[in-house]
């Protein structure tokens, strides 16, 4: 592919307690996020209020580092667009988190952790993947870390929303659901070089946060193979699909994993746009996926070419 058309393709990509909590009781539910792998907090507080409660509780967790804070609201109003207030605070702890990708290096794809809250006509959502969710999807359920993570979650959060978790009804999905793998002809560095090179080339995109998942269980005495995560966005894109649906701020900015498995093999994997609209339940905003499709193909398959 030419560079010319590779770097059309970049202008269009996207922006950017142990016991279980109860299933959601629809009809007394007021406007929940509907969303399936989610446990959500609805409360009356302000938002600001909520989201500094976590923020504190994180910051003051010596085992806890806080990765990225976005403004999606912030990002819509320097495009000349709007959204009601919407943020995420990206978090992670490696002697948990580690543990998981030991298991399968592609849940770094949904690691760090990531709280979402928004408003929506007063009320404040608060809202992350659900332990049962992730472990469906990357065959994760029996690390013990897993149920800590489940654990803590709950406990923070409920702690910075005062309130009870619901979960959604809907939680598992399939082994790599929604997850597109290319295999790179580059090494490790290599491939996440080219990938890098070309989110910086390119001016409608901004590098939101990089995430290197080896150095971290490094950290902590651990070891994973090269693993790497970097997160992207561009707000002009992503901003219309939040107005769709505010469920989907979960899993903006978008993101790529670079990850070398046992053999050496190298990957590059991403979340298949048409699996976020179906989880999500988007009906509209066709023309915004298909672009952002052959975007992340575009770039994905630019990183893994040897050329």
């Amino acid at each position: 592919m030419t560079r010319l058309s590779l770097l059309f393709a970049f202008s269009l990509l996207l922006n950017s307690c142990n016991d279980d909590p109860p299933k959601l009781n629809e009809e007394n539910a007021v406007e929940p996020p509907n969303v399936s792998g989610v446990v959500y907090y609805k409360t009356d507080s302000k938002l600001d209020v909520a989201y500094a409660n976590l923020k504190a509780a994180l910051t003051k967790n010596e085992n806890i580092g806080i990765v990225q804070e976005i403004d999606h609201a912030k990002n819509a109003v320097s495009v000349q667009m709007e959204l009601p207030p919407t943020k995420v605070i990206l978090f992670g702890n490696p002697k948990l988190g580690t543990p998981l990708m030991q298991k399968n290096q592609l849940a770094g794809l949904d690691l760090p952790l990531k709280v979402l809250f928004y408003e929506d006509r007063g009320s404040v959502f608060a809202l992350y993947n659900s332990t049962p969710y992730l472990a469906s999807r990357y065959d994760i359920g029996k690390v013990e870390s897993l149920s800590q993570i489940s654990d803590a979650l709950q406990n923070l959060v409920g702690t910075a929303m005062d309130a009870h978790p619901v979960q959604s009804s809907d939680q598992d999905v399939g082994l790599h659901k929604g997850v597109v793998s290319v295999k790179s002809s580059n090494d490790f560095e290599t491939t996440y070089t080219k990938l890098k090179s070309s989110l910086e080339a390119n001016g409608n995109l901004s590098i939101m946060a990089e995430l290197d998942h080896q150095k971290n269980a490094q950290s902590v005495s651990m070891k994973l193979r090269p693993t790497k995560v970097i997160m992207f966005g561009n707000p002009k894109l992503g901003t219309p699909l939040m107005q769709s649906s505010r469920g989907i701020a979960l899993d903006l900015p978008q993101k790529m994993l670079v990850w070398q498995g046992a053999d050496g093999t190298v990957f590059i994997s991403y979340n298949n746009p048409a699996f976020l609209k179906a989880r999500y339940q988007l009906e509209g905003n066709a023309e915004q996926f298909e672009q952002i499709t052959k975007a992340l193909e575009t770039l994905s398959n630019g990183a893994a070419d040897a050329n």
